[in-house]
């Protein structure tokens, strides 16, 4: 999707002006579906809890999957600088929030990030804007994980990185076999982290 043509949306209540932007066009084609999807499971979409709920459904899903949008590797480069640190980057509790592509149900946790420079340092916050940049798309967790090790091993050119994810996916907790306390944990490494001393560092400084 695009947000070429953009619609500027301001509401005002009790001082508080919310911005946000939404492609109109998207937004009237995904509304007339959902609208659709409201009959087809036995509601009335014309009664007053329901009459904006095609919309609001729209613009919800441009917001949950912002991320086809947005260039992760771009903002890693937005903010490198020339560095001789050479010791391991941490950046732990990322908050996660993706929509599974398999049944277009949430899936949220943490994700834990770590790189090993070779020669370039990254701005600490192109860290969660990364991760964010592909959570926001219909994802799998297992592709999220080897994504943003991906992206940073081929940007920054680092001698290793180390991506961990915890999620709970309410594709398991709602529907299904519905364990409610089931984490779903996702590793991926490359460089130096392949190393069992290196790893074992990272995941005891995580931990």
């Amino acid at each position: 999707m695009t947000l070429n043509r953009k619609m500027l949306e301001e509401n005002e209540m009790d001082g508080y002006a919310k911005i946000d932007q939404y492609n109109p066009a998207t937004v009237r084609r995904i509304a007339e579906k959902y609208r659709a999807i409201l009959k087809d499971i036995g509601e009335d979409p014309d009664r007053e809890g329901l009459e904006k709920t095609p919309e609001r459904v729209a613009k919800a899903l441009q917001f949950l999957t912002h991320g086809y949008d947005l260039d992760p590797a771009e903002i890693l480069r937005s903010a490198m600088f020339k560095e001789e640190y050479q010791q391991m980057v941490i950046v732990k509790d990322i908050e996660v929030y993706s929509m599974c592509e398999h049944h277009v149900l949430p899936f949220f946790g943490k994700a834990h990030v770590a790189y090993i420079p070779n020669g370039h340092i990254v701005g600490l916050s192109k860290i969660p804007r990364v991760v964010d940049a592909f959570a926001r798309r219909l994802q799998v967790q297992e592709r999220l994980t080897v994504e943003i090790r991906n992206c940073i091993q081929e940007t920054l050119k680092p001698l290793g990185v180390a991506v961990v994810i915890e999620a709970q996916h309410m594709c398991m907790i709602m529907r299904g076999i519905q364990k409610q306390h089931s984490i779903a944990t996702t590793s991926a490494f490359t460089g130096e982290f392949k190393q069992e001393r290196t790893r074992a560092e990272f995941m005891r400084l995580i931990s």
